[in-house]
Protein backbone atom coordinates (compact mmCIF):
# COMPACT_ATOMS: atom_id res chain seq x y z
CA UNK A 1 0.00 0.00 0.00
CA UNK A 2 3.00 2.06 0.68
CA UNK A 3 3.59 2.50 -3.01
CA UNK A 4 0.26 3.47 -3.81
CA UNK A 5 0.48 6.47 -1.02
CA UNK A 6 3.68 7.10 -2.61
CA UNK A 7 2.13 7.32 -6.51
CA UNK A 8 -0.63 9.26 -4.88
CA UNK A 9 1.62 11.81 -3.36
CA UNK A 10 3.63 12.23 -6.92
CA UNK A 11 0.47 12.71 -8.76
CA UNK A 12 -0.50 15.95 -6.23
CA UNK A 13 3.02 17.25 -6.61
CA UNK A 14 2.70 16.85 -10.43
CA UNK A 15 -0.90 18.81 -10.48
CA UNK A 16 0.08 21.33 -8.66
CA UNK A 17 3.22 21.79 -10.33
CA UNK A 18 1.09 22.09 -13.57
CA UNK A 19 -0.99 24.55 -11.70
CA UNK A 20 1.59 26.81 -10.89
CA UNK A 21 3.26 26.73 -14.19
CA UNK A 22 -0.40 27.75 -15.48
CA UNK A 23 -1.09 30.60 -13.23
CA UNK A 24 2.52 31.79 -14.28
CA UNK A 25 1.76 31.61 -17.80
CA UNK A 26 -1.82 33.30 -17.07
CA UNK A 27 0.11 36.19 -15.17
CA UNK A 28 2.59 36.63 -18.23
CA UNK A 29 -0.48 37.22 -20.48
CA UNK A 30 -0.69 40.58 -21.43
CA UNK A 31 -4.03 42.28 -20.60
CA UNK A 32 -2.80 44.90 -23.49
CA UNK A 33 -6.57 45.51 -25.55
CA UNK A 34 -5.86 46.97 -29.07
CA UNK A 35 -8.64 49.21 -28.63
CA UNK A 36 -10.73 50.91 -26.18
CA UNK A 37 -9.86 51.64 -22.44
CA UNK A 38 -6.36 51.17 -21.13
CA UNK A 39 -6.22 47.98 -19.72
CA UNK A 40 -4.31 47.28 -16.57
CA UNK A 41 -0.89 46.10 -18.21
CA UNK A 42 -1.43 49.22 -20.29
CA UNK A 43 -1.01 51.25 -17.40
CA UNK A 44 2.02 49.94 -16.07
CA UNK A 45 3.77 49.59 -19.36
CA UNK A 46 3.07 53.62 -19.99
CA UNK A 47 3.49 54.45 -16.47
CA UNK A 48 6.24 56.35 -17.27
CA UNK A 49 4.88 58.69 -20.11
CA UNK A 50 1.55 59.27 -17.72
CA UNK A 51 3.58 60.50 -14.61
CA UNK A 52 5.21 63.04 -17.50
CA UNK A 53 3.57 66.29 -17.33
CA UNK A 54 3.99 67.07 -20.92
CA UNK A 55 2.27 63.47 -21.66
CA UNK A 56 0.29 62.27 -19.15
CA UNK A 57 -3.14 59.94 -19.44
CA UNK A 58 -4.00 62.24 -22.91
CA UNK A 59 -1.34 62.17 -24.26
CA UNK A 60 -0.80 58.19 -23.98
CA UNK A 61 -4.78 58.06 -25.02
CA UNK A 62 -3.16 60.29 -28.54
CA UNK A 63 -0.21 57.97 -29.13
CA UNK A 64 -3.12 54.78 -29.07
CA UNK A 65 -5.54 56.76 -31.55
CA UNK A 66 -2.82 57.87 -33.66
CA UNK A 67 -1.68 56.36 -36.89
CA UNK A 68 1.79 56.80 -38.17
CA UNK A 69 3.07 56.06 -41.37
CA UNK A 70 6.85 55.10 -42.05
CA UNK A 71 8.53 55.01 -45.29
CA UNK A 72 11.45 52.75 -44.76
CA UNK A 73 12.05 50.01 -42.70
CA UNK A 74 16.36 50.10 -43.01
CA UNK A 75 18.53 52.60 -40.78
CA UNK A 76 16.17 54.89 -40.01
CA UNK A 77 13.34 53.27 -39.62
CA UNK A 78 14.22 50.59 -37.66
CA UNK A 79 15.00 52.67 -34.35
CA UNK A 80 12.29 54.57 -35.13
CA UNK A 81 9.70 51.94 -35.88
CA UNK A 82 10.79 49.85 -32.97
CA UNK A 83 10.34 53.40 -30.23
CA UNK A 84 7.25 54.06 -32.04
CA UNK A 85 5.92 50.68 -31.27
CA UNK A 86 7.19 50.50 -27.49
CA UNK A 87 5.60 53.98 -26.87
CA UNK A 88 2.06 52.38 -27.62
CA UNK A 89 1.87 54.53 -31.30
CA UNK A 90 -2.13 52.49 -31.76
CA UNK A 91 -1.66 52.09 -35.94
CA UNK A 92 1.71 51.92 -37.55
CA UNK A 93 2.10 51.26 -41.33
CA UNK A 94 5.35 50.86 -42.75
CA UNK A 95 5.98 50.84 -46.85
CA UNK A 96 9.15 49.31 -48.10
CA UNK A 97 10.00 47.36 -51.03
CA UNK A 98 13.10 45.61 -49.97
CA UNK A 99 14.06 42.54 -48.17
CA UNK A 100 16.87 41.98 -45.60
CA UNK A 101 20.37 41.56 -46.77
CA UNK A 102 23.19 40.49 -44.47
CA UNK A 103 25.10 43.77 -45.01
CA UNK A 104 21.90 46.31 -43.27
CA UNK A 105 22.59 43.95 -39.89
CA UNK A 106 25.00 46.44 -39.18
CA UNK A 107 22.69 49.08 -38.14
CA UNK A 108 19.54 47.99 -39.14
CA UNK A 109 18.94 46.47 -35.77
CA UNK A 110 14.69 46.21 -36.06
CA UNK A 111 16.13 43.02 -38.12
CA UNK A 112 18.00 39.74 -36.99
CA UNK A 113 20.59 37.78 -39.05
CA UNK A 114 17.73 34.31 -39.34
CA UNK A 115 15.62 37.63 -40.95
CA UNK A 116 17.69 37.75 -44.16
CA UNK A 117 15.84 37.13 -47.30
CA UNK A 118 12.57 38.17 -46.34
CA UNK A 119 10.80 41.63 -47.03
CA UNK A 120 11.95 44.02 -44.50
CA UNK A 121 8.17 45.42 -43.65
CA UNK A 122 7.57 41.55 -42.12
CA UNK A 123 10.38 41.65 -40.55
CA UNK A 124 10.37 45.13 -38.55
CA UNK A 125 6.40 43.82 -38.28
CA UNK A 126 6.86 40.57 -36.46
CA UNK A 127 9.67 42.67 -34.02
CA UNK A 128 6.93 45.11 -33.43
CA UNK A 129 4.42 42.99 -33.07
CA UNK A 130 6.87 40.95 -30.27
CA UNK A 131 7.70 43.97 -28.64
CA UNK A 132 4.10 45.58 -28.40
CA UNK A 133 1.51 43.27 -29.25
CA UNK A 134 -1.44 45.31 -28.52
CA UNK A 135 -0.78 47.61 -31.26
CA UNK A 136 -1.90 47.05 -35.06
CA UNK A 137 1.09 47.15 -37.85
CA UNK A 138 0.07 47.65 -41.21
CA UNK A 139 3.07 46.43 -43.91
CA UNK A 140 3.01 47.79 -47.36
CA UNK A 141 5.66 45.72 -49.04
CA UNK A 142 5.55 48.07 -52.06
CA UNK A 143 7.69 50.88 -53.33
CA UNK A 144 6.14 53.87 -52.67
CA UNK A 145 5.10 55.85 -55.89
CA UNK A 146 3.08 59.02 -57.33
CA UNK A 147 -0.19 56.23 -57.58
CA UNK A 148 -0.23 54.77 -54.51
CA UNK A 149 1.00 57.60 -52.19
CA UNK A 150 -2.18 59.80 -52.35
CA UNK A 151 -4.68 56.96 -51.14
CA UNK A 152 -1.75 55.55 -48.67
CA UNK A 153 -1.09 59.13 -46.56
CA UNK A 154 -5.00 59.38 -46.63
CA UNK A 155 -4.79 57.05 -43.90
CA UNK A 156 -2.31 58.45 -41.37
CA UNK A 157 -1.99 61.22 -39.42
CA UNK A 158 1.65 61.90 -40.01
CA UNK A 159 4.36 60.48 -41.93
CA UNK A 160 7.99 59.58 -40.76
CA UNK A 161 10.49 59.65 -44.09
CA UNK A 162 13.77 57.50 -43.62
CA UNK A 163 14.47 56.64 -47.25
CA UNK A 164 17.84 56.29 -48.71
CA UNK A 165 17.22 57.93 -52.24
CA UNK A 166 16.11 61.16 -53.13
CA UNK A 167 13.59 60.40 -55.38
CA UNK A 168 11.38 59.06 -52.31
CA UNK A 169 11.51 61.97 -50.21
CA UNK A 170 10.82 64.12 -53.32
CA UNK A 171 7.88 61.96 -53.89
CA UNK A 172 7.09 62.12 -49.72
CA UNK A 173 7.53 65.47 -50.01
CA UNK A 174 4.69 65.89 -52.73
CA UNK A 175 2.55 63.89 -51.03
CA UNK A 176 2.07 65.00 -47.72
CA UNK A 177 1.84 68.63 -49.18
CA UNK A 178 -1.22 67.97 -51.30
CA UNK A 179 -2.53 66.08 -48.30
CA UNK A 180 -1.95 68.70 -45.62
CA UNK A 181 0.27 66.07 -43.50
CA UNK A 182 3.45 66.49 -41.65
CA UNK A 183 6.54 64.92 -42.46
CA UNK A 184 8.97 63.89 -39.94
CA UNK A 185 12.54 63.44 -42.35
CA UNK A 186 15.73 61.87 -41.84
CA UNK A 187 18.91 61.67 -43.75
CA UNK A 188 22.47 60.29 -43.07
CA UNK A 189 25.87 60.76 -44.57
CA UNK A 190 29.14 58.72 -42.82
CA UNK A 191 29.23 60.75 -39.59
CA UNK A 192 26.04 63.31 -39.59
CA UNK A 193 22.28 63.20 -39.39
CA UNK A 194 19.73 65.46 -40.22
CA UNK A 195 16.15 65.82 -39.50
CA UNK A 196 13.11 68.09 -39.31
CA UNK A 197 9.55 68.21 -39.67
CA UNK A 198 8.46 69.01 -42.84
CA UNK A 199 4.39 70.92 -42.52
CA UNK A 200 3.61 73.33 -44.95
CA UNK A 201 -0.12 73.18 -43.55
CA UNK A 202 1.29 74.53 -39.86
CA UNK A 203 3.40 77.22 -41.25
CA UNK A 204 6.80 75.61 -41.85
CA UNK A 205 8.69 74.83 -45.14
CA UNK A 206 8.31 71.82 -47.56
CA UNK A 207 11.70 69.54 -47.72
CA UNK A 208 11.69 71.21 -51.47
CA UNK A 209 11.34 74.35 -50.18
CA UNK A 210 15.04 74.07 -48.61
CA UNK A 211 16.18 71.26 -50.63
CA UNK A 212 14.92 72.68 -54.41
CA UNK A 213 17.08 69.78 -55.97
CA UNK A 214 18.85 66.70 -55.65
CA UNK A 215 22.47 66.96 -55.65
CA UNK A 216 24.58 65.65 -58.32
CA UNK A 217 25.62 62.67 -58.80
CA UNK A 218 28.56 61.54 -56.45
CA UNK A 219 28.05 64.68 -54.37
CA UNK A 220 25.79 62.98 -51.89
CA UNK A 221 27.31 59.27 -52.02
CA UNK A 222 24.71 56.79 -50.72
CA UNK A 223 25.20 54.86 -47.25
CA UNK A 224 26.62 51.42 -49.49
CA UNK A 225 28.68 54.16 -51.66
CA UNK A 226 30.23 56.13 -48.74
CA UNK A 227 29.78 53.93 -45.76
CA UNK A 228 28.02 55.24 -42.31
CA UNK A 229 28.81 54.52 -38.67
CA UNK A 230 26.53 51.64 -37.30
CA UNK A 231 24.48 53.47 -34.38
CA UNK A 232 24.13 57.17 -36.31
CA UNK A 233 21.04 55.64 -37.77
CA UNK A 234 19.75 54.59 -34.21
CA UNK A 235 20.67 58.30 -33.14
CA UNK A 236 18.83 59.97 -35.81
CA UNK A 237 15.59 57.51 -35.74
CA UNK A 238 15.42 57.71 -32.33
CA UNK A 239 15.22 61.38 -32.70
CA UNK A 240 12.40 60.66 -35.32
CA UNK A 241 10.12 58.52 -32.93
CA UNK A 242 10.78 61.53 -30.43
CA UNK A 243 9.74 63.87 -32.65
CA UNK A 244 6.72 62.15 -33.56
CA UNK A 245 5.49 61.88 -30.01
CA UNK A 246 5.63 65.24 -29.59
CA UNK A 247 3.67 65.92 -32.78
CA UNK A 248 1.41 63.25 -31.64
CA UNK A 249 0.82 64.43 -27.82
CA UNK A 250 1.31 68.34 -28.19
CA UNK A 251 4.91 68.31 -25.99
CA UNK A 252 7.72 70.65 -25.93
CA UNK A 253 8.61 71.90 -29.27
CA UNK A 254 9.08 70.37 -32.31
CA UNK A 255 11.34 71.40 -35.28
CA UNK A 256 9.21 72.58 -37.67
CA UNK A 257 11.09 75.51 -39.33
CA UNK A 258 14.34 74.29 -38.10
CA UNK A 259 16.84 71.65 -39.20
CA UNK A 260 18.99 69.49 -36.78
CA UNK A 261 22.64 68.40 -37.99
CA UNK A 262 24.42 66.08 -35.94
CA UNK A 263 27.82 65.38 -36.53
CA UNK A 264 28.46 62.03 -35.04
CA UNK A 265 32.85 62.43 -35.74
CA UNK A 266 32.77 65.52 -33.53
CA UNK A 267 29.91 65.27 -31.47
CA UNK A 268 28.13 68.40 -32.27
CA UNK A 269 24.97 69.46 -32.69
CA UNK A 270 23.63 72.46 -34.77
CA UNK A 271 19.79 73.89 -34.96
CA UNK A 272 19.16 76.29 -37.92
CA UNK A 273 16.24 78.18 -39.08
CA UNK A 274 14.67 77.30 -42.58
CA UNK A 275 11.67 79.21 -44.04
CA UNK A 276 9.47 78.33 -46.89
CA UNK A 277 11.06 79.59 -50.30
CA UNK A 278 8.82 82.24 -52.48
CA UNK A 279 8.46 79.89 -55.85
CA UNK A 280 8.38 76.59 -54.48
CA UNK A 281 7.29 73.97 -57.38
CA UNK A 282 5.58 72.29 -54.77
CA UNK A 283 4.26 74.14 -51.91
CA UNK A 284 4.78 77.85 -53.48
CA UNK A 285 6.58 79.15 -50.49
CA UNK A 286 2.91 80.07 -49.29
CA UNK A 287 2.47 78.16 -46.36
CA UNK A 288 -0.38 78.72 -43.79
CA UNK A 289 0.55 80.79 -40.56
CA UNK A 290 1.59 78.86 -37.51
Amino acid sequence: MGWLWALGALAVVALYALGLRALKARAREPEMPARGPFGAAELERYARHIVLREIGGPGQKALKEARVLVVGAGGLGSPALLYLAAAGVGTIGVVDDDVVDNSNLQRQVIHRDADIGVPKVFSAEAAMKAQNPAIEVRPYHRRLDEESAPALFADYDLILEGSDNFATKYLVNRAAVAAGKPVIGGALSQWEGQISTWDVARGGPCYQCVFPEAPAPGLAPSCAEAGVVGPLPGVIGAMMAVEAIKEITGAGRGLRGRLLIYDAQFAETRVIGVAPREGCPVCGGKAAPG
